[in-house]
């Protein structure tokens, strides 16, 4: 339902046997029993791990107002319930079922297909030709909705929808339902209105919101899902996050955003507009840096489906014509009265009365206040501080390739080196495109300063130039990157704004209370707050989040922000890169930039850009946390073995470790055992401390998080039996596999650049690293990987378990009865509660339960880098 019954199928491929193997899924799937049940479990485990999201939440009930019989009121998501219980209870026979389906809907005349390789097109059309065409066609016509149009033009939709999220949330979204626009996409009129309602410079409705204090985000558009654009509607949503005080005022929140459409809808389609959106899509098209196989080829099916032939490449992305009254014809039908209006926030607890039966969101349903919607029947006033964006100063037009003014070197080079900081640069010779408490106060001065430049840096934004600001756990990062020839505009403007910080009392309210909700809403889910854990028992002096979480609701003052900027700024060490159609004179301007605006002093002393990690004793160390949503029943368990300070050759042996851990993990783990959705190994770099861990996210109403521990100790001991039986060839082929990925050609610039910056940011500075890498696998034999694993495993190995347990029926309260869901209830006072073992591990486990004080007992590691 959700994809209109559209079947899209994409490949990548090198080799014949893989499109083989890979078309008889849909020329002869094996459909067996067991499996067929397995994967339930795995659709279960897909469907638990959604329900604590908000988005699916919204979307589900979304889905709940469309006129009954219409494909957007299912349940798309599917559960065990749904595919297991009931039909088993009505004598269903699922395995029929799934047959007919793949009967119906696997038709080759309904299929595209795209294929991606460095083979040539004659052998790729023999191919394709050969294997392909075998899948079956049943000679039916193509599924067809058309005649289910306006899903929405029902009571239930123009109303004011209250809802309980999960998340620490205010947010308001505004939502039509119109008739279908894919029809349109020369013009792209909901693209040309997004843009407009979507902007953040002067006159725009999230520019006036921020002033009033009364919103931090918004965003609007159609999504281009199945769910939000098909054959019977199109949706054009607007969706504003708000402050609390914007929660207090969300109709004039609403309100604002009527005016401002009706202002659009009162001048009509502005062509100077059409075109600036028209010419900065052209430029992103035609400079595109190129983007991973996969995603391309899905991509390219998908267009196949929906746009003509000599449209395929370009359908999704260009504006070719300019026709107003198009435009104006969806401009014209997002007027109040068409809306529906759905507030999200935890004030709602308590006034909602109804329960969607699939998510359990608590929501309630009204009509919008008298008052507001008498007002907007009439012909209100505009507001006259809402207007057009001004013309874009920031949109590139010079693209001219810079010529060298230095040496060519294969990786970057220091240029500037001085006690204030230094410069590491390297000119684009390859991909050729124009592109080049104190923590707490820090993550407030970093959240303020993005605010401050929201808006003038927003031209910028759309012209594709990007900018990023990081909190780092040991700096401030920023990252500029875009057409090279009004980069620096964007530069200086972002350090302008940081040599002249200020923050208004209203805006530093606004922004801590926001930064609240965001530590909460990253706790309350088990997969961050295991990492969490996991960090703040390994790398000693780091603040955790909880921490953090609660110095910010004891209270900071605006007058300790500014006391610490002012501090933070006086003394620094500034290092960077730059890298792309840029020449090293131009490159050292941006660090001269920096030196000269901050006037700062340098560092007294060199400060370390990493933790030190604490030695884990010998033994199973078990540390077990509560989750913080009474309303989530998933639970994380990883299991983590501590190697230590290695040396390059032997990190690289543990990666080829993980990757012959992968299949086998997921084969065992989840295939089999049917533990969970999420079931992985990693190669841990903790801080230059080596190490590896496997990961399963699981549930408390399927199991224990202990059962799930000892199946991960299981899965370890077949794993050594299975390297052991690893025949020579198998295991070369492994080192092969590894040795091609890390001889892969960078796709685009960015990669590239993300590589070097990582060597620079953490003061490794090992540009080659990928080919001493490749020389290590070369040495290694079979051997080494067994002695390796089995040296982790012995009786001196030093385990972590950290376990975050969900709530249901598997994991028990501290009273020993079992713990319950309550869906939309969490922890406020946001501090850990630490859980016993029970009799399966406390013979053998060492329980973790204080991190502080087990920590403080360990010797620490010395500072490490990962660099010979």
């Amino acid at each position: 339902c959700r994809k209109n019954y559209v079947m899209k199928f994409s490949i990548y491929a090198s080799v014949c046997l893989l499109f083989c193997r890979w078309a008889q899924f849909f020329i002869h799937p094996l459909m067996i029993r067991d499996a067929i049940d397995r994967e339930v479990e795995a659709v279960d485990s897909e469907y638990q791990l959604a329900r604590p999201s908000d988005a699916n939440r919204k979307e589900m009930l979304f889905g709940s107002l469309a006129r009954p019989g219409h494909p957007m009121g299912k349940f798309f998501w599917g559960n065990a319930e749904t595919l297991k219980h009931e039909p088993k209870r009505n004598n269903i026979d699922t395995h029929a079922r799934l047959r007919e389906f793949w009967m119906r809907y696997y038709s080759a005349h309904y299929m595209t297909l795209v294929v991606q390789s460095k083979e040539t097109l004659d052998t790729l059309e023999k191919w394709v030709t050969e294997i392909f065409s075998q899948i079956p066609n049943n000679g039916l016509p193509k599924p067809n909705f058309g005649h289910l149009t306006d899903p929405f033009d029902t009571p239930a939709f123009n109303k004011l929808y209250r809802v309980v999220p999960i998340r620490k949330i205010h947010a308001l979204t505004i939502t039509w339902a119109l008739p279908p626009q894919q029809q349109h996409y020369r013009v792209k009129p909901l693209h040309y209105i997004s843009w407009l309602v979507g902007h953040e410079g002067k006159g725009s409705i999230l520019s006036y919101l921020r002033k009033k204090c009364w919103a931090l985000a918004l965003f609007g558009g159609n999504g281009e899902t199945g769910f939000e654009q098909n054959s019977t509607y199109s949706v054009f949503s607007i969706s504003i996050t708000l402050t609390d005080e914007g929660y207090e005022h969300f109709y004039e929140v609403a309100h604002t955003v009527f005016q401002y459409l009706k202002m659009l809808q009162k001048l009509g389609p502005e062509k100077r507009i059409f075109e600036e959106i028209q010419k900065i899509e052209d430029n992103e098209f035609h400079y595109q840096e190129q983007t991973d196989p996969v995603e391309y080829v899905e991509n390219m099916c998908e267009n196949m489906q929906l746009y003509p032939l000599q449209d395929f490449l370009t359908g999704d992305q260009l504006l070719f014509e300019y026709k107003p009254e198009v435009i104006a014809e969806a401009l014209n039908q997002l007027v109040p009265q068409k809306a529906n209006l759905v507030l999200l926030s935890g004030a709602n607890e308590g006034k909602c009365d109804l329960k969607e039966k699939w998510f359990g969101t608590q929501y309630s349903m009204e009509d919008v206040e008298n008052s507001w919607a008498e007002l907007w029947k009439t012909n209100f006033e505009l507001n006259p501080d809402l207007h057009l964006p001004a013309e874009n100063k920031y949109i590139a037009t010079d693209f001219m390739l810079k010529a060298f003014d230095c040496p060519e070197t294969e990786y970057p080079v220091k240029i500037v080196n001085t006690p204030q900081g230094c410069l590491w640069y390297k000119k684009d010779n390859k991909f050729k495109i124009p592109k080049g408490k104190i923590v707490v106060l820090f993550d407030i001065f970093v959240n303020i300063l993005t605010h401050n430049l929201a808006e003038p840096a927003y031209e910028a934004d759309v012209a594709q130039l990007e900018y990023k600001l990081v909190a780092g756990e040991h700096g401030l990062i920023i990252r500029v990157k875009g057409f090279n020839h009004k980069l620096p505009l964007l530069f200086q403007l972002i350090i302008d704004y940081l040599a002249e910080f200020s923050s208004t009392p209203a805006v530093f309210t606004m922004i801590t209370e926001q930064l609240k909700k965001t530590y909460f809403n990253i706790l309350i889910k088990p997969e961050t707050l295991a990492k969490d854990v996991r960090l703040l028992i390994l790398e000693y002096a780091r603040w955790s989040m909880i921490d953090k979480y609660r110095a910010l609701m004891d209270g900071l003052s605006l007058e300790s922000l500014l006391s610490f900027v002012k501090e933070f700024k006086s003394q620094l060490f500034v290092e960077g890169l730059v890298q792309g159609n840029v020449t090293s004179t131009e490159s050292m301007d941006f660090l001269k930039y920096v030196v000269d605006k901050l006037n700062f002093m340098p560092l007294e002393q060199e400060m370390p850009v990493q933790f030190q990690v604490v030695e884990l004793p010998s033994g199973h160390h078990l540390c077990k946390v509560r989750a913080l949503n009474k309303g989530d029943a998933n639970s994380e368990v990883t299991v983590y073995y501590q190697s230590g300070a290695r040396s390059l050759k032997e990190y690289t042996l543990m990666e080829l470790l993980v990757m012959h851990m992968e299949e086998p993990c997921f084969d065992f783990l989840r295939t089999k055992q049917t533990l969970g959705y999420h079931v992985y190994p990693t190669c841990r770099n903790t801080s230059g401390i080596l190490g590896f861990s496997v990961t399963v996210g699981t549930q408390a109403t399927k199991y224990n998080s202990e059962v799930v521990d000892k199946k991960i100790e299981e899965f370890l001991s077949s794993f050594e039996e299975k390297i052991e039986n690893l025949t020579e060839e198998a295991f070369n082929t492994q080192v092969t596999a590894l040795i091609k990925l890390k001889e892969c050609e960078d796709t685009h610039l960015g990669e590239e650049v993300d590589r070097n910056w990582n060597e620079v940011v953490t003061q490794q500075y090992l540009f080659d690293r990928l080919a001493h890498e490749i020389e290590a696998l070369k040495s290694f034999s079979k051997s080494d990987l067994v002695n390796w694993f089995k040296a982790h495993r012995g009786p001196g190995s030093k385990m972590l378990s950290v376990h975050v347990i969900g709530f249901g029926k598997y994991e028990l309260e501290e009273d020993g009865s079992p713990s319950g869901e309550d869906s939309n209830s969490s922890c406020e006072a946001m501090q850990l509660t630490y859980l016993p073992s029970s009799p399966l591990l406390v013979d053998s486990t060492i329980p973790i339960t204080d991190i502080r004080a087990f920590t403080s007992t360990l010797n620490l590691l010395p500072y490490h880098k990962i660099v010979k």
